[in-house]
Parts: structure tokens; sequence; C-alpha cells
């Protein structure tokens, strides 16, 4: 079992990654693909008159402000990017069945209704805040479609307490799906080749640290990248055997990933974890 998420900052080649999956079914492999929406997400909301605002948390994660109108938006551009991956896997012979966390409640969350941010070196509160904390996964309705030979596609938005759509990480949705599924391998496409130690000399890889070090990896991480790490570390601590955070701008993304492109975190990979030759 293999689960991949892609970035949605418009850098990730959406067009190679749907190329690699069907390969991937094709030699018999299962897997789910999670992806982001980031840049369509931007896009639409300076469309809309609402531009995104990017904040920062205390301990340095930048996120997304969610408001109610965000979140509608949000919506909207998640709901494209998710058809148009669906609509290419099909075009290539793959049983791919679109939907987000939000139905069947396959991603559930706790939402934050304030958030803690940091500003000119104060901390503020935000409110009308739209976005969860990941507390659970329906891995009933997902087991289901795989078991039927569908490749799940799923968009980064979970169900509330109360049934409430709410924004998440797409980073750490891919996670909490690779640990409920039991998943051998999770890849993470990135804009980068994976974990640098001197950002952004890619000359200064990390190809590799085992499970137990993967918080040393933060050290290194930035941007978004701090998000990719935590979300490394919650998908190894869940069972997952091997993380890889790669690049998703290359020729064949997903197969390079799971030959051992990029930042390889726990188990080394082994031959059984890819069929397809790069």
């Amino acid at each position: 079992m293999i689960v991949v998420k892609a970035g949605g900052n418009g850098k990730v080649d959406f067009e190679a990654v749907c190329l690699d999956v069907a390969e991937l079914v094709r030699h018999g492999k299962r897997g789910v693909l999670v992806h982001g929406g980031s840049n369509e997400i931007d896009l639409l909301s300076e469309r809309l008159g609402h531009p995104p605002r990017v904040v920062t948390s205390p301990s340095g994660h930048a996120f997304r402000h969610t408001d109610r109108k965000t979140l509608e938006i949000l919506l909207m551009a998640l709901g494209k990017v998710n058809k148009l991956l669906v609509e290419r896997l099909l075009g290539l012979g793959v049983k791919a069945f679109g939907l987000s966390g939000l139905d069947g409640k396959v991603l559930s969350a706790k939402r934050k209704a304030t958030l803690r941010t940091l500003e000119g070196g104060k901390v503020k509160v935000l409110r009308d805040e739209w976005s969860g904390r990941i507390t659970g996964v329906n891995s009933e309705v997902l087991e289901f479609l795989l078991s039927r030979g569908y490749v799940p596609v799923v968009a980064p938005i979970a169900a509330g307490e109360g049934g409430e759509a709410l924004n998440i990480d797409g980073d750490r949705a891919a996670a909490a799906i690779a640990a409920a599924l039991e998943a051998e391998v999770l890849l993470v496409l990135s804009d980068v080749p994976g974990v640098l130690e001197r950002f952004p000399d890619p000359a200064s890889l990390i190809p590799y640290i085992p499970a137990a070090e993967v918080g040393s990896l933060e050290a290194y991480a930035q941007g978004r990248m701090k998000r990719k790490v935590l979300a490394a570390a919650e998908a190894l601590a869940g069972g997952v055997r091997t993380v890889v955070i790669t690049s998703g701008r290359t020729e064949h993304p997903v197969l390079e990933g799971l030959a051992g492109a990029g930042t390889v975190i726990g188990e080394p990979l082994a031959e059984k974890d890819y069929a397809p030759s790069v």
C-alpha cells in the first residue's frame, strides 16, 4: 500500500504524477492519492476579491487563515483540482474515485475556532477560523474503494464535530491516511529535492535518516517543509514503515521517489516497494 501526497502549489507536475500512478496500477500496486490546491485557492481568492492571508504560528509554522469565505473558496478550488485529477487518471485507464475528507467523514477534525499568531514579534489571536486538527480517519470508506480496484483521490477537507467543513493540512492528512491504512510507504512530493541541510542548495540533500532521528530534520526544514517533516514524524509514529520526501517536478516523481530519490526516512526502501523501472 502506497499513499502519495502531491502538493498543490503549482510546481508539482500533476500530469507526471498521474502517469506514474497509472504505471503503478498496471503493476498491481494499491494506493491513495492525496492532493493539495494552494495555487488554485490563491488564484480564485484573488479573482473573487478575497485575497489569501498567510500567518505564522508562535512555533514558526506558516499557514492560511481560513475565515468562512476563504473556506468556501477553498471548497470550490479543491473540488476543481480533485475532478481534474480524476479526469486525467480515468483517461489513463485508472479507476479513480474523487472525494474529500468531508465525504463520509473520511477525515474527522476538531475545529480551531481561534488561532494564536505571531505578528511583528507579538502574539495575537485570530477568530472566525475554519481550520482543524485531524482526530480520525474513516478507513472503512477508503478500504471499500481499494478492495474494488479504485484509486481514491482525496482532497484535504475534514468534517468537524458538528459536520462542518474544515480546512486541514494536506501533508498531515496524507500521514493520517497512510497510518490508518497501514501503508508501507508515504511519498510526499514537494517543489524541492527533499530536506536540504543548506537550503536552497540541492547538493545539500539529506538522503537518509532513521525514524528515531526524524526530529533532527526540523533544524533544516524551511517554510512548508516544516509541515512535511512533522507529517513524516506522525506517519512513522502511526506505523508507516517508510516516508520519502522528494521532488514532484521530475519526469517520474512517484517512481523515482519509490526508487529512493529524495530524503528517505525510516526503513530503507526495498525492491518490493516499487514494481516499474524508472
